[in-house]
């Protein structure tokens, strides 16, 4: 087997006296679509910010694509290709649907400053481009009817959506979705978990997602870690996840031979 896109080894982050997580090791291969669950306050989100630049693990470290990210900034790792998504939405809510997902490109720009400035054939015929791909992500995702619109009015559903355009817009070989699905109901979940599903096949992309909606988890994951109280109880496809004790006891917080 080839090495992993994303390698955790053996990781711990520790806020003073308290181990958020503790030598949290997984695997995501490349083109993996790979879940990361765990009761509330297992940890999942600080696992997330260490594999992005929030948090620099105080042991242990992290490698994408065989290359330590641990300890680079937020923006160098994006630059190697592995964003995020937030759990709380993080638009700028005065700026359109459209302006949003421009800012999300700028590391990739080629004009230059000076292109920018005298606003010249090289300027505009990039701008051009980033502008048409911009819309054909927000066409995908069904908002290009409001492009205009701020993000600030759009319904719930659809900022947890333009979102994922914006990290696209990066051009990640690894998304990181932080609960995805929060707060959306039945049927916007639905339609998510086959949008995640598209997504994935057709930009290329590895995903790692966190999410509490198990039907969803479920659904589309095809490997699944589980972490409880900072330490990683369970790994494996979903049949497994879904008949083991440890996670059943982790959820329910009984033991499993009991719960039945």
């Amino acid at each position: 087997m080839s090495a992993p896109l994303l390698d955790v080894r053996n990781v711990t982050m520790q806020f003073g006296g308290l181990k958020a997580v503790e030598g949290l090791s997984f695997q995501v291969q490349k083109g993996q679509l790979a879940g990361l669950i765990g009761p509330n306050g297992a940890g999942k989100t600080t696992v997330f910010n260490m594999l992005t630049g929030v948090y620099t693990p105080t042991l242990g470290e992290v490698a994408f694509e065989s290359k330590k990210v641990s300890g680079l900034k937020p923006y160098e790792i994006s630059s190697h290709g592995l964003t995020r998504t937030f759990q709380n939405i993080r638009l700028f809510k005065d700026l359109t649907v459209l302006e949003n997902v421009l800012i999300a490109n700028h590391q990739h720009v080629k004009y230059s400053w000076m292109d920018a400035l005298l606003l010249n054939d090289s300027f505009q015929k990039e701008e051009k481009q980033i502008t048409d791909k911009a819309k054909e992500i927000l066409h995908i995702f069904g908002l290009s009817n409001k492009i205009d619109e701020r993000s600030a009015n759009l319904p719930y559903g659809e900022q947890r959506k333009l979102e994922i355009v914006r990290a696209l817009m990066t051009e990640p070989k690894m998304i990181l979705l932080d609960e995805p699905a929060a707060g959306m109901n039945h049927s916007e979940t639905h339609s998510l978990m086959e949008l995640i599903a598209k997504i994935r096949k057709e930009f290329n992309l590895t995903v790692l997602l966190i999410e509490h909606d198990m039907k969803l988890v479920m659904g589309i994951c095809e490997q699944i870690f589980v972490l409880d109280h900072g330490v990683k109880i369970e790994e494996g496809a979903p049949e497994k996840i879904k008949s083991s004790k440890k996670v059943i006891e982790a959820y329910l917080g009984v033991d499993a031979d009991e719960s039945h």
